[in-house]
């Protein structure tokens, strides 16, 4: 029940940023969303895994609404799409996925961008507002990043949020059907200023 619950937004997870909100995906999305990912197929597939042939359906959609639901119930990952404040247009998603308890009290985030919402700041201040979630909601320890040594607008984009490059991993992740090298970044607890009013709704 708590999944159907989910996938109808009775209980939406919701974050706000400095310009941008941030909320967990739903079905009424899917225009919007199939849109901006078409619209931005050359300038994601570089740096993404190959999208599979039905990947912008409705159906492959409700899926994807499915294992976000899964992995929210079990507090393993927390999906979001990122919307600008002036207007409420879907300029792309982020997400903290890898969620480990334990000794390890970790995640790791992830993110894309619309290309025609590219280097306004949205994606910096939803990846901060994920940052702060992480810590100051979730009580996490450590968030993790990484991105291929070439995209030197994501490098730029996690330093500047706060993270340190820590070493190169090689034939890290399948991207563009590719096993390709890529730049390891971590943030610790503490090495930014807390903003605990960033709180779910």
């Amino acid at each position: 029940m708590a999944m159907l619950d989910w996938l109808v937004q009775e209980h939406a997870l919701t974050l706000r940023g400095e310009n941008v909100t941030l909320r967990t995906p739903r079905m009424s999305d899917f225009t919007a969303w199939s849109s901006l990912r078409r619209a931005s197929y050359n300038f994601l597939q570089p740096w993404e895994p190959v999208w599979p042939n039905d990947d912008l359906t409705r159906g492959a959609f409700r899926r994807r609404l499915s294992i976000y639901a899964h992995d929210l119930d079990l507090g393993l990952g927390y999906a979001f799409f990122v919307f600008r404040n002036t207007d409420g247009a879907l300029v792309g998603g982020v997400n903290l996925r890898d969620v480990r308890r334990g000794v390890s009290q970790s995640g790791a985030i992830g993110y894309w961008a619309g290309e025609a919402y590219t280097r306004h700041g949205h994606t910096l201040d939803a990846v901060r507002t994920v940052i702060q979630f992480g810590f100051d909601t979730l009580a996490l320890h450590r968030l993790e990043a990484a991105c291929c040594p070439e995209n030197d607008a994501s490098r730029n984009l996690l330093i500047k949020a706060g993270f340190t490059e820590e070493g190169q991993a090689r034939a890290y992740l399948k991207i563009n059907g590719v096993w390709r090298d890529h730049l390891l970044f971590g943030l610790v607890r503490g090495d930014i200023p807390s903003r605990a009013s960033l709180r779910p709704n």
